[in-house]
């Protein structure tokens, strides 16, 4: 027993200190796409665009899209960030970087090109910030989701990350949460019970979609069974992009919408 807890002891302490430091991502981390209007040869031609639309044809979930003099325009909603698009690209145009913040307040946000970025989320008014600001309880739903988007919101209750610490936890019952946390493209199944849980929490109450699925029905977008996410049944205060977001991702939209990041 004395050496287990001489073991401890030696370990320390180790929850990451973000947000007062920036997050060590592994190298192969896929961040938010980028675009560098001097190589696309859209671009550089946009004469002769249909040359080249190879990160648009090969995109599985038709995220992206070229428009003559504009180039390519990617719906980060829709990305599910496989990295087809970047080793299509014959000259290099198209990048993961290594940006992990993508949430955003308003669906429309998520789209971005080579000159319009992405509209990083806004804390909620006042009011909410005021009552959820220092507590926040959610409460899941895999509205048909793979386990993915769930597997990095569950890894955000350990120690690395410790979701805790900032007042924000899950919870099992929507009687007992101030809003929902949704993935999924909610499959026809689902959608009861998705509608059941968002009656059962008392108002004022929040709804976050992560993950492609929820927010655009991803890779199931189209199908008879599915209703392309959360955006036609739910009214959604915060988008989280990804297949699945990375945990750091999701942590980072949760803070900005509480208003708990530091100030740049």
């Amino acid at each position: 027993m004395l050496n287990v807890l001489l073991t401890r002891l030696r370990q320390g302490h180790r929850t990451a200190s973000y947000p007062k430091s920036e997050p060590i991502l592994p190298d192969r981390f896929r961040g938010l796409l980028q675009i560098d209007a001097n190589k696309c040869l859209t671009l550089r031609n946009p004469q002769k665009q249909n040359d080249c639309v190879k990160c648009a044809t090969i995109c599985p979930t038709n995220a992206i899209r070229v428009i003559a003099e504009q180039g390519p325009q990617i719906d980060l909603g829709k990305c599910i960030f496989c990295g087809d698009c970047v080793h299509a690209c014959p000259t290099q145009a198209v990048t993961h970087s290594s940006i992990y913040p993508m949430s955003t307040r308003q669906r429309s946000d998520l789209n971005i090109s080579h000159n319009k970025t992405l509209a990083l989320a806004k804390p909620l008014a006042h009011e909410l910030r005021r009552i959820f600001k220092r507590s926040l309880h959610l409460r899941q739903v895999s509205a048909g989701g793979c386990n993915a988007c769930e597997s990095d919101i569950n890894v955000l209750s350990t120690l690395t990350f410790d979701l805790g610490r900032f007042g924000i936890k899950m919870v099992a019952s929507p009687r007992h949460a101030d809003g929902l946390i949704i993935t999924g493209p909610v499959t026809e199944n689902m959608k009861l019970a998705l509608e059941k849980t968002y009656a059962a929490v008392a108002n004022p109450k929040i709804v976050i979609a992560v993950g492609a699925c929820a927010i655009s029905g991803g890779l199931f977008a189209g199908h008879t069974q599915t209703h392309n996410g959360i955006d036609n049944l739910l009214p959604v205060d915060l988008y989280i992009p990804g297949c699945p977001p990375h945990p750091y991702t999701i942590l980072d939209g949760l803070l900005r919408l509480l208003g708990r990041l530091p100030k740049q």
